[in-house]
């Protein structure tokens, strides 16, 4: 599985944006997906996962109620919608693919190139 990660950018405290991660290969839908992010000299943390039909979904405590994960199985694609960004939401967002739906960053095998994401004023 290869992914190409768009969507990121630049937006004020309280904007929103909306990251796409569209991937090639096969049996998409087997995989499910996770959102990490990394800020530098830090690990990659997670975000948000979702299962391979999206019935299930976990968030991290700091994105609840403002970032939402989904996915379209018929296009290949898992998103990830932030709303009410913080500046602390600033880093590089990336998605990946795994086995199982777990907020375990060393359980994904498969990842983005990452999409950088800044909340300034």
């Amino acid at each position: 599985v290869q992914f190409v990660e768009s969507g990121g950018g630049s937006v004020q405290p309280g904007g929103s944006l909306r990251l796409s991660c569209a991937a090639s290969g096969r049996y998409f839908s087997v995989y499910p997906l996770g959102w990490f992010l990394q800020a530098p000299v830090k690990e990659r943390e997670f975000v948000a996962a979702i299962s391979g039909l999206g019935r299930t979904t976990y968030y991290a405590d700091s994105v609840k109620g403002r970032f939402t994960i989904s996915r379209d199985n018929a296009k290949n694609t898992v998103y990830l919608q932030m709303s009410n960004l913080k500046p602390e939401d600033t880093d590089v967002y990336y998605c990946a693919a795994g086995k199982t739906v777990t907020t375990t960053r060393d359980a994904y095998t498969y990842w983005g190139q990452g999409t950088q994401v800044t909340v300034s004023s």
